[in-house]
């Protein structure tokens, strides 16, 4: 992996910029630049074909100072072990600014779940619970959803784990199904969290969203839901969705179900009636009010930074710009939401989900909605006003208001 393009030395450096804006010696960036704990397991597990094969599966738990820690499971045949720092890393700095009492974790297994039968998944699945059990648990480690990943396997690794221990235990994952304790709201969360940070920004930049156009690059769970949510709650016009087979683009704008209903039915979202195709990259530079990066790490680089028009980028992805073209999108005046601000909506309800199971009280729908809203918009303006004080963008803005927070509690326990 390019080590300009490693998603954690990517993650290092936007964390060493936050601590010098902050004034910290390096002793606190050393202190803050490596996880605690990396657990990498190997996974042997019996096909439907009678075969056995071996994956390889990680689980990193990167700081857990105020509180648990908290990350999604990949399962993606691109997984690497410095994907998994880094978004365990991010992890910690989405937890901290939104002020929810969670630290970051992150897990992973190297893995084609496209090619695999749903009895392998979850054979798999239950596998990998069975090897980091050890070290996860409502106390210690919530895993949850990530890419590739599903209310489904949740389940499975919320049954595999409460077998091993010997009663049942809801709170060691969330994102699970309603009737395993999961929470109302959870499946929208991630998307719905962006729409709020997307509705504040539009405010900020006196953007009107109704019948503002909207390109989403990424039409899984998150960027589905995005685009729903934009036209209904927004009235804005979708007139671009891509997925890793390409894109569609019609400029009088799509309708969300439909283009939902047909990527559901073919698997992707080429050949949607009343389109035309575009590429990836082509809808990432085109000129919109607001994108949504909602797919992989590192789309937005140096190299394409300067073709991006949209007004309004929405980070719904993990990492999906490099720190060059941070400089380069701020200095042309793109209001950047950062990912771990505008993405901290799927582990807010998460967290939500954990109080529920310990309380053994489930809340509806609306308070729900109304929790998340307030969260969010309080982050938003907490890191727009840091941005707005030290003159910085809203990247490192979130990482000083994250980092601080880390830094302060890390005091106050005698570990720095």
């Amino acid at each position: 992996m390019a080590a300009e393009l490693n998603p954690f030395k990517i993650a290092q450096r936007q964390l060493k910029i936050a601590t010098d804006a902050l004034g910290y010696d390096d002793s606190v960036y050393e202190a803050l630049s490596e996880p605690k704990r990396l657990l990498t397991v190997s996974l042997t597990v019996k096909m439907d074909d009678g075969t056995f094969k071996t994956f390889k599966g990680f689980r990193c738990q990167y700081n857990d100072v105020r509180g648990p820690c908290k990350g999604g499971i990949r399962y993606h045949p691109e997984e690497t072990v410095d994907t998994v720092k880094a978004l365990a890393a991010w992890m910690t700095w989405k937890c901290a600014v939104v002020d929810i009492p969670l630290g970051g974790g992150k897990g992973g297994i190297i893995c084609n779940p496209k090619e695999m039968s749903e009895a392998e998944i979850e054979r798999l699945s239950r596998a990998y619970i069975h090897e980091v059990a050890v070290i996860i648990g409502p106390n210690k480690d919530i895993p949850a959803p990530d890419v590739y990943t599903n209310p489904q396997i949740m389940a499975w690794m919320m049954d595999e784990f409460s077998i091993m221990t010997g009663y049942n235990v809801p709170g060691v994952i969330t994102g699970k199904p309603i009737e395993l304790g999961g929470s109302l709201g959870r499946g929208d969360a991630t998307a719905r969290g962006c729409v709020y940070t997307t509705r504040e920004a539009a405010k900020e930049i006196a953007l009107d969203l109704n019948g503002a156009t909207v390109a989403i690059q990424g039409f899984g769970n998150a960027g589905q839901h995005a685009a729903s949510l934009m036209h209904g709650l927004h009235n804005s016009k979708i007139v671009a969705i891509s997925d890793s087979r390409g894109g569609v683009v019609n400029l009088d704008g799509l309708e969300p179900h439909d283009a939902i209903a047909h990527k559901k039915k073919t698997g992707r979202v080429a050949g949607l009636p009343g389109t035309e195709e575009i590429t990836n990259q082509a809808l990432l530079e085109m000129d919109v009010d607001v994108l949504f990066p909602a797919a992989l790490e590192n789309v937005i680089t140096q190299e394409n930074a300067g073709n991006i028009k949209a007004k309004i980028v929405a980070e719904a992805a993990n990492g999906p710009t490099t720190p060059e073209a941070d400089v380069i999108m701020h200095k042309n005046g793109i209001f950047v939401i950062p990912d771990f601000l505008c993405n901290a909506g799927g582990v807010t309800v998460s967290y939500f989900e954990t109080v529920q199971n310990t309380y053994n009280y489930y809340w509806d729908e609306s308070e729900v909605h109304e929790k998340l809203n307030k969260k969010m918009t309080d982050a938003f303006h907490t890191v727009l006003a840091a941005a707005k004080k030290h003159n910085v963008h809203l990247r490192t803005a979130a990482y000083m208001v994250a980092v601080k927070r880390v830094v302060e509690a890390m005091k106050l326990r005698g570990w720095i």
